[in-house]
């Protein structure tokens, strides 16, 4: 009954725990809407001046984002019945959602352009949620993988206690045919398959249900390195989107790690740190991650103030971890299996657990539960790995790490960067030589391969430039023409590489090197290959070069020339495609170099 005169104004006892005797308005001009939005909430008009918390969701335009909401509305109901209960002096604003795009949808399209930014749109979003709101405490449900970045850099830059959690991956698809497991990376690679009922087939089949991508894309990758450096329970990350846990468990477990946080005046830079972004890094160069994790590590890194490559880990360092590091999953994309199988042997926390007690990893540094790190793996008690799904450190699935940064006369700043576990063939005794054949979008090697898949022979390095940050603009992900290319290596057992100054979903693999910097928007050596060089490729050695670029007097033959094609075309090389769409315009003007992000300055 309390509740109802609350709700209704109409209590006007003096001394319950309403807090009507308390209230002062020294501006109703101000209070007047905050007190009209507790009550259409049925939240506590009287606590309007107080600290406040709100949730926050990632929304967009496919099943990645599906589940989203229905989790937001769980976590505001656990935090609402947490106030009330405790009778907290905290006004709880409504859910808010920060956008983003589904790359899945957009691969190999003009719109994938915009997927990069959305994570900097994302960020926008949240900074302006909660620094406007002055939000005091924030539980965030973040979906498919720019969006996630950009809430973790925005609550980082805000600094205030906040936690996040996953939405969670969606379940394989089944193939009714074969019986066989297919996912949205299976599509792209029967996208140039010559039987049109199959690819209807996978098409209507591989992704039931909602969630963002299942195997160990860049998805999966980020939400992996978002746990491990401190800002997510390890726990929270593999279950499904549609585990039931989601909205029957977890929310009242995030509700009372908020109010630790709280108490503990635990804010998210003092979890963001040297040694978990360092740990988070290795974390996911032991799942085989996705390429993207050094582009969105850099940006997590800046938003807590540090210089990912210069006070975290530098890419010598990276390097050398790298091959001391095994890769512990065998997961799609090159592996077997999915994130909801590696949860079922007892996820996130076995291969932390893992890497812990093998001396990787630092367990002190301090997480988003209250818990350090090697606290909550304790209290967490994960079983042993199976040694199918997840291996052991001393039987690995794969004996080196995944991913290997790349420098020479092609990146003379290094950054380049390589997916060693997604190597498929044609790498031997760790090198790489090919034959050039350049392409100066993507849209032309699209093109080929669907039309001329037989120009293509063994040992050739695809090159595909004027794609990066700012020349695509959006540092587009190279998806639909690798998986074409993996297709059509598999079908003629030839190795086809690619290089780019553009970046690879965490579903590509094959010898596949993306980064490459300087782009060719702004003259680097990709924009100087021409067919028919020789590119080398030594993972001995960590280096990418061109051959012919060994003669100083090539080289600067070439530069001049693609100097004066600039300066007679307004100082924009000819082969850069326009632009009039103003985010477009924004990140051509603005864009950092992949090695610092490739976010908007």
């Amino acid at each position: 009954m309390k509740k109802n005169k609350i709700m209704n104004n109409q209590c006007n006892c003096r001394n319950c725990a309403c807090g009507e005797n308390d209230f002062v308005s020294e501006n109703p001009g101000r209070d007047v809407q905050k007190v009209g939005t507790a009550r259409f909430l049925r939240e506590n008009p009287y606590t309007i001046h107080g600290d406040v918390w709100a949730v926050i969701g990632n929304e967009g335009d496919s099943q990645c984002y599906l589940g989203v909401t229905e989790k937001v509305e769980a976590i505001q109901k656990a935090v609402s019945k947490k106030i009330k209960e405790d009778n907290l002096n905290v006004r709880l604003i409504p859910p808010y959602y920060a956008g983003g795009i589904s790359d899945g949808q957009l691969n190999g399209t003009d719109e994938m352009r915009f997927s990069l930014i959305g994570r900097e749109v994302s960020h926008d979003a949240v900074c302006l949620h909660l620094s406007g709101s002055q939000v005091k405490g924030s539980i965030s449900v973040v979906a498919c993988d720019k969006p996630p970045v950009g809430t973790v850099a925005a609550l980082l830059e805000h600094n205030e206690p906040a936690i996040v959690m996953s939405d969670g991956s969606i379940r394989p698809g089944i193939d009714p045919e074969t019986h066989e497991r297919i996912d949205l990376v299976t599509g792209f690679q029967v996208a140039g398959d010559a039987d049109q009922e199959k690819k209807n087939r996978i098409a209507l089949n591989a992704c039931p249900g909602c969630g963002s991508c299942g195997g160990m894309f860049t998805y999966n990758t980020m939400q992996t390195f978002i746990s491990v450096v401190g800002m997510e329970p390890l726990h929270m990350v593999s279950p499904a989107s549609q585990d039931e846990r989601r909205l029957k468990v977890f929310p009242e477990e995030l509700v009372s790690f908020l109010l630790t946080l709280i108490e503990k005046g635990i804010r998210p830079g003092d979890i963001v740190k040297k040694k978990s972004l360092r740990n988070a890094i290795i974390v996911a160069v032991a799942m085989g991650g996705s390429t993207n994790v050094v582009l969105h590590a850099s940006e997590i890194a800046r938003a807590a103030g540090f210089d990912f490559w210069r006070e975290v880990i530098t890419q010598d360092e990276f390097n050398d971890l790298s091959r001391r590091v095994p890769v512990l999953v065998n997961a799609r994309p090159f592996g077997e299996y999915s994130m909801v199988d590696i949860d079922e042997k007892g996820g996130i926390p076995v291969i932390v657990k893992e890497l812990l007690d093998a001396g990787f990893l630092d367990g002190e540094c301090i997480t988003c539960t209250g818990e350090t790190l090697g606290e909550q793996i304790k209290r967490l008690r994960p079983p042993k790995p199976d040694g199918d799904v997840i291996h052991s450190v001393k039987k690995p699935f794969k004996p080196t790490g995944g991913l290997r940064m790349l420098h020479g006369n092609l990146a003379p700043n290094g950054g380049a960067v390589i997916k060693v576990a997604g190597v498929e063939g044609g790498i031997e005794n760790g090198m790489f030589i090919g034959k050039a054949r350049v392409f100066n979008s993507e849209k032309t090697l699209i093109d080929t391969l669907e039309y001329l898949p037989d120009m293509f022979q063994d040992k050739d390095m695809v090159v595909i430039r004027y794609v990066g940050p700012r020349g695509a603009p959006g540092m587009p992900e190279m998806l639909d023409p690798t998986s074409r290319i993996t297709a059509l290596c598999r079908k003629k057992n030839i190795t086809i590489a690619l290089m780019t100054d553009a970046r690879f979903s965490g579903g590509s693999v094959g010898v596949v090197i993306g980064h490459v910097g300087p782009e060719a928007y702004s003259g680097g050596p990709i924009a100087l290959i021409e067919d028919g060089d020789t590119i080398t490729i030594d993972l001995n050695k960590d280096r990418m070069d061109c051959v012919q670029f060994s003669d100083k007097k090539v080289f600067l033959k070439r530069l001049k020339s693609w100097q004066n094609a600039a300066r007679e075309n307004d100082g924009v090389h000819p082969f850069v495609q326009p632009v009039n769409n103003r985010l477009l315009k924004r990140m051509r003007a603005t864009a950092k170099p992949a090695l610092q992000g490739g976010g908007m300055n």
